[in-house]
């Protein structure tokens, strides 16, 4: 006869390995790793929910735990909705894509002549990014005041032919939905989509008024202590670009609008979600404030954001109508790459390969080659393993000026390139930026103090079409 003791310590060991949730325990160890102090994750199946849960702290001083309701602030992955506000305003005839930026703002320099909606909204206006330069963040701006710096900021290159982020671009959309509606552009979008979808606590940044549930941002110091988020003036956290609250029970009811497609005509949706075009067959995988990319070889359509001690991300995974949703209150929080990982953990389609394990090299000259593409992109260098339209990428910008040297000090500290695994999508090549990629290759690029998980996207004949990186 079994001992009463012993089956009752079985069935508490089936009990808690029953509860055991691998993306809870994930969750908790970044969050550890990373001193993050409070995520909020959804996850979605169809547009339903199949997990919603906060984690941590929302406020650290007031010692409130993040919940569902818990709101963030959106940083870029605002500017979804900016775009869908300028998608509806098509849909009621008051511009086109394609309408000339003078159209709607005479006033405007003679740049702004060749530049229309649509190149605002992919990033291909050639608009430089502004910054402390061109911004003064402690101070309050009108809207005509944001149009007057604005009509100040330079191209970087020729609308349509490059792509560059540029908040700029976006903070032009949300003057222009102003202009048009008669009324902030953020409260458009609250009567066309957010109380529509049922986006219940989806607001505009206000630190003056009482908002319930509001989350606290935080960075990390010069010795890894949790600070207050940095304070800037109250009318630049009205900006178009990113300066919205929500939940991610609000964001999933934003899903279920996506995945039911009915809130716009068909037609504005494939504009949404069509890569930009850059002349030519070329393109690049971005559509209106949206990033198109893939995990694994399959389909995904995502975002993030960054601002004031929050980072956000959304990632769609349109093959398995699977979508995750990360918030969190910490300026180094990487939401993005937990977002991709959860992904991962629900469907083993999705997993990444892990970038501590050691595997041994099929391709020890592709490997070097592939490290020399990264020295010849970080010097400025074309070289004939870069596919056309990553050879062709010169935008001259600042952002890109930075991502430039960044790889160059990774590769001067480099200790180890190592090859991490790969996938083969011969039979299901995707499209991205003209070139149809038929191989999908990884690789960990260690320094003494970090690991960055590149992943490689290749032609049929080894061609870097485009590559990107991870710190995992």
């Amino acid at each position: 006869m079994r001992h009463p003791l012993l089956s009752l310590a079985l069935l508490l060991l089936a009990a808690t390995a029953a509860a055991a949730d691998p993306v809870d325990d994930y969750v908790r160890a970044v969050m550890a790793a990373k001193k993050v102090p409070g995520v909020s994750v959804a996850i979605l199946r169809g547009g339903a929910v199949v997990k919603m849960q906060g984690y941590g702290m929302a406020n650290l001083e007031l010692d409130a735990p993040a919940t569902p309701d818990t709101l963030y602030q959106s940083g870029s992955l605002g500017k979804q909705f900016t775009a869908a506000g300028i998608l509806l305003l098509a849909e009621d005839g008051a511009l086109t894509l394609d309408d000339r930026l003078a159209k709607h703002f005479p006033e405007g320099p003679s740049t702004w002549h060749r530049i229309t909606v649509r190149h605002l909204l992919t990033h291909t206006s050639g608009l430089q990014d502004y910054g402390g330069d061109e911004i003064d963040f402690r101070r309050d701006y009108s809207e005509e005041d944001l149009l007057t710096v604005a009509r100040t900021i330079p191209l970087e290159f020729e609308p349509g032919t490059q792509w560059s982020y540029s908040n700029t671009g976006y903070l032009l959309l949300g003057l222009l939905t102003s202009r048009l509606a008669g009324r902030h552009w953020s409260d458009f979008q609250a009567e066309r989509i957010f109380q529509p979808l049922g986006m219940a606590t989806t607001r505009v940044i206000s630190e003056r008024d009482i908002v319930p549930n509001r989350a606290a941002g935080y960075e990390l110091d010069d010795k890894g202590e949790v600070k207050n988020q940095e304070w800037v003036a109250p009318s630049l956290n009205r900006l178009a670009d990113g300066a919205l609250y929500f939940s991610v029970k609000d964001l999933a009811a934003w899903e279920a609008a996506l995945h039911a497609r009915t809130f716009m005509k068909p037609a504005s949706f494939e504009a949404w979600w069509t890569p930009a075009s850059l002349g030519g067959h070329l393109t690049y995988p971005y559509g209106f404030g949206w990033g198109l990319g893939e995990q694994r070889g399959h389909r995904l359509i995502e975002h993030g954001g960054s601002w004031q001690g929050f980072r956000t991300a959304i990632a769609r995974y349109v093959d398995q109508g699977l979508t995750v949703i990360v918030l969190a209150n910490l300026a180094r929080a990487e939401p993005e790459t937990m977002a991709h990982e959860i992904a991962g953990l629900v469907e083993p389609a999705l997993k990444r390969p892990d970038p501590s394990r050691a595997e041994p090299d099929p391709d020890t000259p592709r490997t070097a080659r592939l490290r020399a593409v990264l020295d010849a992109w970080a010097n400025y260098r074309r070289t004939p393993a870069l596919a056309e339209g990553l050879a062709s990428t010169a935008t001259g910008s600042r952002r890109e000026a930075g991502q430039r040297r960044t790889t160059g000090r990774r590769l001067a500290a480099m200790t180890a390139f190592r090859y991490l695994g790969e996938d083969d999508l011969s039979t299901r090549p995707l499209m991205i930026r003209g070139d149809s990629v038929e191989r999908v290759v990884y690789y960990a690029l260690e320094t003494k103090d970090a690991r960055h998980a590149y992943r490689f996207r290749l032609t049929r004949d080894g061609r870097v079409v485009d590559f990107d990186s991870e710190e995992r």
